[in-house]
């Protein structure tokens, strides 16, 4: 892990106090530096391809698909089981055990025996024996209304409405992405020795991305299926407008608790690439770049729906700010100083949301600064005791650090309102009103604040009967504090590790923790569904898969993608970029 005290740490950082703020990681966007465009690069600057080798889906889309993916150095086979699923068994919760799509993603050759065996458990998902050669379990299911509406028009000889993806930006929605040897798939270990999936969640991106490749392919069978002398292919725009969904809810929320060293790789180097952006003079050049973006992520927030009426109002007033953002910029000339002036602008006039859409933009800028950094969004996890640490050493690092947890008031309500737990039943993590529901005394350790300010309760009175103690002692007399003090040992020297929020709080939003992690695997077109669950989109926009090889398209031209727009219409033909 790059340390904080690194001297290539840019002097121009934004300060944890601000950046680790809930509301404020709960309003990133997605940027160069998320999962899907990190892998998006590899796989163009790689020539990676994606061929399928096996299709063999009846008329209604029921069947096997096998898809070879094949890198510089490996192949893998993505092995996709599309079975009927009977309506009362639909479910995007994760406890459902029928869906319209199962997958995996295999290390080598995809050889008989094997696939027999794949077919036997693949579909049983969490309930089956899934070979150690797995290295990504999945399932999705269909968003029905889009693949109706598609197989209809297609049939008839006409291109679907863009507005019905831009209503619903996919075919599939996946409900969980499976890696890092759950349910004996390969294990974590395996995939750090793989040059290919080295990067942060690299594999179960790349089985995503597969799983559109065939939303594309089965969604033209079926067209040509109900009317072989007439249907259409689903035109390049399109196909590159598609996307594929996610339905996630509070199973996601613990992965950034307890995996702080990783969170702070992922936010200093974020963090890094803006710092470095802003050192850089705008020229005329990038100023008109600046306000291409602008205006295109404008468009895209305008033509983003959702049913839930505070994120609608939280786009609106996005899409508001950046609308006066680029009438700024438009009254602004380019100058050294605009990249500060624009931020210190933004600050005072727009929401946060605008604010992080803004340093999205500014990242977005310079490749040659930013993507040199994809390989450092990784990093080795390991919480270390520092035994003979004086007490005293301890205390003041709680006090310059973790100032913002001794903030919570162990009697005050409001501070404890709620408590985090695993259901027994559906195996999910949930939230549950203190006081009032049961379950209280099983809760998850995901509050840290309220931890740390436990610890400190303690260790006061200890350091003032024993100044010149160690931590050793301290820990003798306090057994139960070892894991939160090796956890203010480590991550006190880095300052982007911990989200600096009272996650019991009674206005403790959950979506936000769901963003602040979806925003870096690139999730785009938040649909919150409760303030619990959401449905987001990936790879809408991306390039597709017969294009990576492509040659004449650069990877600069083939990587701008963020922020796509509803490709335009005339009479049911697409009228921009490729025709078919």
């Amino acid at each position: 892990m790059i340390s904080a005290t690194s001297s290539s740490i840019p002097n121009n950082m934004r300060p944890a106090n601000d950046v680790m703020k809930l509301e404020r990681l709960g309003s990133m966007f997605a940027s160069r530096l998320s999962f899907v465009r990190s892998l998006m690069r590899k796989m163009i600057a790689e020539r990676w391809q994606v061929v399928n080798t096996q299709f063999d889906l009846d008329s209604n889309g029921h069947g096997l698909a096998v898809y070879r993916i094949t890198t510089p150095e490996n192949c893998y086979h993505c092995v996709i089981f599309c079975r009927e699923l009977p309506a009362e068994l639909r479910s995007d919760r994760v406890i459902a055990e029928a869906w319209d799509v199962t997958f995996a993603m295999v290390e080598g050759e995809v050889e008989t025996s094997l696939l027999e065996q794949m077919e036997a458990n693949v579909p049983l998902q969490e309930a089956g024996r899934q070979h150690p050669r797995v290295l990504v379990l999945s399932r999705a299911n269909k968003s029905l209304r889009n693949f109706s509406q598609f197989v209809e028009a297609l049939s008839s000889g006409q291109q679907p409405d863009p507005a019905w993806l831009t209503a619903v930006g996919y075919l599939y929605r996946t409900t969980a992405v499976y890696g890092n040897g759950k349910f004996g798939i390969a294990d974590f270990a395996r995939l750090q020795r793989n040059s290919d999936f080295s990067r942060p969640f690299a594999a179960q991106m790349l089985a995503v991305y597969v799983l559109r490749q065939f939303s594309i392919d089965q969604l033209n069978h079926l067209a040509q299926a109900k009317a072989p002398g007439q249907a259409v292919p689903l035109h390049p725009e399109l196909e590159r407008y598609l996307g594929i969904g996610n339905s996630t809810g509070l199973g996601m929320a613990p992965f950034l608790i307890n995996h702080p060293q990783l969170i702070q790789q992922w936010v200093y180097t974020r963090e890094r690439a803006l710092a470095y952006v802003r050192e850089n003079p705008a020229t005329e050049q990038i100023h008109a770049k600046l306000r291409e973006l602008m205006a295109r992520a404008l468009t895209h927030l305008q033509q983003t729906k959702t049913e839930d009426p505070e994120q609608t109002l939280r786009n609106q007033s996005t899409a508001k700010s950046i609308a006066e953002t680029v009438d700024w910029l438009d009254r602004t000339l380019a100058h050294p100083g605009l990249y500060e002036e624009l931020i210190a602008w933004a600050e005072e006039q727009c929401s946060l949301e605008a604010q992080e859409l803004i340093n999205t933009l500014l990242i977005e800028l310079y490749p040659d600064l930013v993507d040199k950094l994809d390989d450092e969004l990784g990093c080795e996890e390991s919480m270390d005791l520092q035994p003979d640490m004086k007490v005293r050493q301890l205390k003041a690092l709680i006090e310059q650090k973790f100032d913002w947890a001794l903030q919570y008031r162990e009697n005050c309500p409001e501070d404890n309102y709620w408590f985090w737990y695993r259901s027994i039943e559906k195996e999910e993590p949930r939230l549950g009103v203190r006081g009032a529901e049961s379950g209280a005394e099983k809760e998850l350790a995901l509050a840290i604040g309220p931890r740390i300010s436990r610890c400190y309760a303690k260790l006061e009175p200890f350091v003032a009967d024993n100044p010149n103690a160690m931590v050793v002692e301290f820990l003798l007399a306090h057994p139960e504090q070892k894991d939160c003090v090796r956890r203010i040992q480590t991550m006190g020297e880095t300052p982007y590790g911990e989200i600096r929020a009272n996650l019991w709080h009674r206005n403790m939003k959950p979506m936000h923790l769901l963003r602040t992690k979806l925003s870096f695997f690139g999730a785009s077109r938040f649909d919150p569904k409760s303030d619990r669950w959401v449905r987001i989109t990936l790879f809408q926009g991306a390039p597709l898969a017969r294009e990576l090889c492509r040659p004449g398209r650069s990877l600069e031209q083939l990587d701008d993608w963020g922020f796509p727009v509803e490709p335009i219409l005339d009479n049911h033909h697409v009228v921009q970029g490729e025709q078919p």
